[in-house]
């Protein structure tokens, strides 16, 4: 075994520090800055995408996904829906040089009402007894998609307007069953609906581009998590029409006053790949909607482990230049040790 040293400025808070990870013969680590270990907080291992649309992926494809992660210094995953299959058991079996996986298993969506071909649909009349299966088989969040456009054949049919998925009973039931079990919820949603899901009580918002200082208020009192997912927007299309390029103009104006409204009434504010992005785009785009540099960070680190309970100390991930001017250099550090062990 080897005990990995550090000596330099510590990241989010830009201290001098002394750092080690592991036991055994001291090793010193390369690199001028380092930060405890990334984390992923909205992940998806068993989807890719392809033509912009998400498809399946098998579990081959989910371990080099945790390959790629963990060299870009990403300690722990939150896998928020996939293939129960293949979640559970990563998160169930950690890995040494793999990220810690923390999975919801399967999507909570009725009929044509989330993208074809990853998730088997859950009939509001089944939905307790679903997620009771899911606890049961090792699941610690429970993902809802609370709304969605209809889908037809092809995908999600243009132009149609965003619905709730589920009535107000039967995402009580689930919230109420998962909380119980001592689970938490996450909830896809991108209406006005995140209003009624907070005051429901769900513990994290995924997305949740209309939400409100009001709503934002009721989760950080009770120590609520957001996960943005700046990224998945994806660069401005040159193609848009003007009414797309208004819409995108007035989301970004509205997560910009939001972002900052959410630290200060205590949101932990989290970044999330989803299926397109990445950790440190995710810190890129949070400091280009209102976050300092530091609280990006945080939402990458340290804010994201004390929501998510991750208590392991052995991840170090070190870098030759300053994060925090070039947020870019976070997806290629210069030394990873994950768990004690150095992967790169």
């Amino acid at each position: 075994m080897t005990r990995w040293v550090f000596d330099g400025i510590g990241l989010p808070t830009g201290e001098q520090v002394h750092v080690e990870a592991g036991s055994g013969a001291a090793e010193t680590l390369p690199g001028r800055f380092v930060l405890p270990g990334l984390v992923d907080s909205h992940c998806h291992l068993t989807v890719g995408v392809q033509e912009r649309t998400p498809v399946p992926l098998d579990e081959a494809a989910a371990r080099a996904m945790l390959d790629d992660l963990g060299q870009a210094g990403v300690r722990a995953v939150r896998d928020v829906g996939g293939d129960r299959s293949i979640t559970l058991k990563l998160a169930a079996n950690p890995e040494e040089g793999r990220p810690l996986v923390l999975a919801a298993g399967r999507f909570f969506a009725p009929e044509a009402s989330y993208f074809n071909g990853i998730y088997e649909p859950v009939p509001a009349e089944h939905l307790v007894t679903a997620v009771e299966a899911e606890l049961d088989a090792g699941a610690t969040w429970i993902k809802l998609v609370a709304d969605f456009p209809p889908v037809g054949p092809d995908g999600p049919i243009p132009g149609s307007p965003m619905t709730p998925n589920y009535e107000p009973n039967a995402v009580d039931q689930l919230i109420a069953t998962a909380h119980a079990r001592g689970a938490r919820v996450a909830a896809h949603v991108q209406t006005g609906l995140v209003s009624e899901l907070i005051r429901a009580g769900i513990d994290s918002v995924e997305h949740g581009e209309v939400i409100t200082a009001e709503d934002l208020q009721t989760l950080g009192a009770r120590g609520g998590g957001w996960t943005p997912t700046l990224s998945a927007y994806g660069p401005p299309d040159p193609n848009a029409t003007p009414q797309q390029a208004e819409r995108r103009r007035l989301r970004t104006e509205h997560m910009t006053e939001m972002l900052p409204l959410a630290r200060q009434y205590g949101v932990h504010v989290l970044t999330g790949s989803d299926m397109i992005g990445t950790v440190a785009g995710e810190v890129d785009q949070l400091v280009k909607h209102g976050l300092t540099v530091t609280q990006a960070l945080e939402a990458a680190t340290t804010s994201a482990a004390t929501f998510l309970g991750l208590t392991t100390t052995d991840d170090l991930v070190t870098y030759d230049v300053d994060p925090r001017h070039h947020p870019d250099i976070l997806a290629t550090p210069t030394a990873v040790v994950l768990r004690g062990h150095r992967i790169r």
